[in-house]
C-alpha cells in the first residue's frame, strides 16, 4: 500500500516531525511505500523529506495528518479521494497566549477552529495521548483512538560526550532541568518560585536550567526574567539556553539532578519520555496529558502546592532510596514507548481502516 504522512513544518530535533519519520521507516520496513510530505523544512532534512507541492503527496490509498497548527494542509487533507488518518498533537488553548502576543492568540483560535472543521471528513481521529483523543471525541470526531508519539530517545542515550559543557555541569551545583519552549502554558514564573523556595528551606546550592527558544514571546520572556530580579536571586543560577544540538541536549539530561514539569497544559509532552530514558527522576505537576504520560513513573503532585513541591524535589536530589525507586519505575514505564509498541499501536490503528493491510506481524 502507499501510505502517506503530511507534516506542516518539518525541523530537525521537533519531536512531530521526527515521529513521522520513524513512522514513515516502520511502514516501509513492513512494504509499505512511504513517503513524508511538508509545506517546509531545514535544508538538512531535504533528502528525507518531500514537498508537499509534489503531485505524489496526494497519491497515498492512505494519507496520516500530523495537525498542530493551521495549514494550507487542512483543506486539502478533507479533500482527499484515499482513506484519511487525523493525528492530532494538540494546540495550545489560546487564552495562554492572550495577555503576550494578538497574532499567536489567533493563530492558536484559527488552529481549533480548523481542526473542527475536518469532523466528520475523517477515516480515523488519533490523538498522541487519551488527553487528546478526549478532546477530538468532544469536537464530533469518529471513531478516535490513540497513536503516542514514536519518541527518538537514541538521541539521548546515544549522543557523544560533551566535555567542555560538561565540565561547566559538574562544577558542584545541583542541576535542575527543563526542556521545551518557553511560553506561559509552561508556568516557567512558577519555576522561578519553585527555586525561590527551593533556596528558602532545602538548598542554596542549584541552578535551574531552561533548554528551548526564548525569543518566542519576548513579554512574557522579560516577565520571567523580572521576577528572578524581584526575588533578588543570582541571575546565574537560571541558565535560558536557547535552542541547542541534540549532542548538548544529552549533556543536560545527563548532568541533570532532576527534571520539573509545571506545566498547566500538555498534550504529550515528550521531555518526560526522554528524562526517563537518561534517568533523571521526575517531579510533575499534574495536569493535561503529564499523568498519562508517565503511567504511574516519577513524582506527581496537584494541586499546585509549591512549598510541597520543593520538598518533594529536595528528596528526589538527595535521598537515595527514594531516588532509585523512582528512577526504577520510569524504566517501567519507558518500556511502553519501545519500538515494537509503537509498532502494534500502529498496526492496531491501520487495521481499523484497512483491516488485515496494517503493519506486518
Amino acid at each position: 500500500m502507499i501510505i502517506n504522512q503530511w507534516v506542516p513544518a518539518a525541523h530537525k530535533g521537533d519531536a512531530i516531525g521526527d515521529s513521522a519519520r520513524r513512522v514513515r521507516d516502520i511502514l516501509r520496513t513492513s512494504g509499505h511505500t512511504s513517503d513524508l510530505f511538508a509545506l517546509t523544512m531545514d535544508d538538512e532534512l531535504r533528502e528525507e523529506v518531500r514537498a508537499f507541492a509534489d503531485p505524489d503527496a496526494r497519491r497515498g490509498e492512505v494519507t496520516i495528518f500530523h495537525f498542530a497548527l493551521p495549514s494550507p494542509m487542512t483543506a486539502a487533507f478533507a479533500s482527499l479521494d484515499g482513506a484519511r488518518v487525523l493525528q492530532y498533537h494538540n494546540i495550545t488553548p489560546a487564552a495562554f497566549f492572550a495577555p503576550y502576543d494578538p497574532a499567536l492568540f489567533r493563530l492558536a483560535a484559527l488552529g481549533r477552529k480548523e481542526l473542527r472543521s475536518l469532523a466528520g471528513h475523517v477515516d480515523l481521529a488519533l490523538g498522541d495521548s487519551d488527553f487528546n483523543r478526549r478532546e477530538l471525541e468532544a469536537m464530533g470526531f469518529a471513531p478516535t483512538g490513540v497513536m503516542p508519539i514514536a519518541v527518538n530517545t537514541g538521541r539521548i542515550t546515544a549522543a557523544p560526550r560533551r566535555p567542555a559543557l560538561e565540565k561547566i555541569l559538574g562544577d558542584g551545583l545541583i542541576n535542575i532541568l527543563f526542556v521545551g519552549r518557553i511560553v506561559p502554558n509552561k508556568r516557567i514564573e512558577d519555576h522561578i518560585r519553585l527555586a525561590e523556595l527551593y533556596k528558602r528551606y532545602v538548598d542554596s546550592y542549584y541552578r535551574f536550567i531552561f533548554v528551548g527558544r526564548y525569543d518566542g514571546l519576548p513579554r512574557y520572556y522579560a516577565q520571567v526574567r523580572a521576577l528572578i530580579a524581584e526575588f533578588q536571586m543570582l541571575p546565574d543560577r537560571f541558565w535560558f539556553t536557547g535552542p541547542v544540538p541534540d549532542a548538548d541536549l544529552a549533556a543536560f539530561y545527563r548532568w541533570a539532578d532532576a527534571y520539573v514539569s509545571l506545566s498547566e497544559h500538555e498534550g504529550f509532552c515528550v521531555p518526560l519520555v526522554e528524562a526517563m530514558a537518561a534517568d533523571v527522576p521526575v517531579l510533575a505537576y499534574a495536569a493535561g496529558a503529564v499523568p498519562e504520560t508517565l503511567g504511574g513513573a516519577g513524582v506527581l503532585f496537584e494541586p499546585k502546592d509549591l512549598e510541597l513541591a520543593a520538598e518533594m524535589l529536595g528528596t528526589l536530589v538527595y535521598d537515595r532510596a527514594v531516588r532509585d525507586r523512582v528512577i526504577e519505575g520510569q524504566r517501567r514505564r519507558l518500556a511502553d514507548f519501545a519500538p515494537a509498541r509503537i509498532e502494534q499501536r500502529l498496526k492496531e490503528a491501520l487495521d481499523t481502516i484497512v483491516p488485515g493491510h496494517g503493519i506486518a506481524d
